[in-house]
């Protein structure tokens, strides 16, 4: 406890001399008015921002590498550690949260379903790079790299575990949240991660005051549910644990023989750690219930399917456009309300209601389509949850659960086998 309190302390200290600002200068010289004109002051890009980008994604394959040789060469909890740590304070409240890898699943999503956007060769490397490294690593950017993850992690005083059926029962929630963000990023409606961020308020110090008390109840509940966002929220973490499963080399917890003391299994706060399983018999009684779900499958996207396509008419009230057309619908004299900025707006667009009503119902098909394919997703989901509970898999030893094992190394340093 006191060397935690120690190391939060020095994390506040380095974040003061970490936050830095740099002064705009003015490319080119104010050109000479006669008439008394005073130019306004400019707004342009900080000096060499290209770079800091590429900078960014330099600092990031760094950090990825250097977790991953902590993980699965040196076997250090307090490598990770320190390098999480790091990356709090450099993509978070150096570089603000932004740019993000969580974040760039929409610029991604936007790029496939609107042609006219040019995505940033920086956000597609965000979103590449973590996910090529689970694949050959294991989930190392949730261990040490994310900054939304290192700053649950540094307040994780009492873990417990929660119960294994709420933690399935809350682990479909980031798979409806990557649905969401994915639906109203490719209709041009919301960034819904971006907006959403709980602790870029924290990093940019100017959060909205319900912002930052969201922010402050996921760090609340982290105290005793170690990492809620990253575990039941965070939709990036859906796809990472994807290639986390076929991961090449993953982090063990023990170097060589396991000798069953459970110790890991006590120390691993996500409940990540499968315990052995030999019993065939009990493999065997659960094919037909196997089978079964199996089939099931077309059955749950179907249902899945139909209901996010009745649902697209709500959704889409949540696009400025569709909520402008039913607003200036429903009362058509708020056209001429100039404190309304949505319809003032609108008025000087010079667009006809016709024109605007044809827009809304565009985009309200486009959410019709989108519904069904989130929805069927989800169906998806639900049933390979179920095939999962009934699959399976000869154990020997305690090992870690790939796809949600978010590689802390706490189980390395609780196995007394080294």
């Amino acid at each position: 406890m006191k060397k935690r309190l120690i190391k939060l302390t020095l994390l506040i200290f380095f974040i003061c001399l970490a936050v830095t600002s740099f002064a705009q200068q003015q490319r080119f010289p104010k050109p000479e008015f006669e008439t008394g004109y005073v130019q306004p002051p400019t707004q342009q890009p900080l000096p060499r921002a290209l770079f800091l980008e590429y900078l960014d994604v330099i600092v990031l394959i760094g950090a990825l590498i250097l977790v991953s040789w902590f993980l699965l060469k040196k076997r250090s909890r307090q490598g990770v550690l320190w390098t999480s740590v790091f990356s709090l304070l450099y993509f978070g409240f150096y570089r603000e949260g932004c740019i993000c890898a969580i974040g760039s699943i929409q610029n991604v999503a936007l790029a496939i379903f609107d042609p006219t956007y040019t995505l940033p060769l920086t956000a597609l490397l965000f979103f590449l790079i973590p996910l090529i490294t689970a694949l050959f690593a294991g989930r190392t950017f949730c261990a040490g790299v994310c900054p939304l993850g290192a700053i649950q992690d540094l307040v994780a005083f009492k873990p417990i575990e929660l119960p294994r059926w709420l933690q399935k029962v809350l682990g479909l929630i980031p798979y409806v949240y990557l649905s969401l963000a994915v639906l109203y990023a490719a209709t041009r409606s919301e960034f819904l991660i971006c907006r959403y961020d709980p602790f870029v308020g924290f990093f940019r110090f100017d959060g909205t005051f319900q912002m930052l008390l969201l922010g402050g109840l996921f760090l609340l509940v982290g105290v005793f549910v170690a990492r809620p966002y990253c575990r039941f929220f965070c939709p990036y973490g859906v796809l990472l644990g994807w290639m986390s499963s076929f991961s090449k080399k993953h982090v063990t917890i023990t170097p060589s023989t396991c000798i069953q003391c459970k110790l890991c299994s006590n120390s691993c706060p996500f409940g990540a750690i499968e315990e052995p399983l030999l019993e065939e018999g009990k493999r065997r009684s659960n094919v037909n219930r196997l089978m079964t779900y199996l089939i099931l499958i077309p059955i749950w996207m179907g249902i899945g399917g139909l209901s996010g396509s009745m649902l697209h008419g709500t959704l889409a009230k949540f696009n400025k456009t569709v909520y402008l057309a039913e607003m200036l619908v429903q009362n058509p004299d708020i056209r001429f309300n100039q404190e309304n900025i949505d319809a003032r707006t609108f008025m000087q667009k010079g667009k006809t209601m016709d024109e605007l009503v044809v827009d809304a119902q565009k985009i309200k098909s486009q959410f019709y389509w989108g519904g069904w394919i989130a929805g069927a997703f989800m169906g998806l989901v639900v049933g390979l949850v179920l095939v999962n509970l009934s699959s399976y898999r000869r154990r020997n030893d305690y090992e870690p659960d790939r796809t949600n094992c978010l590689s802390c190394g706490r189980c390395v340093d609780y196995c007394p086998v080294k």
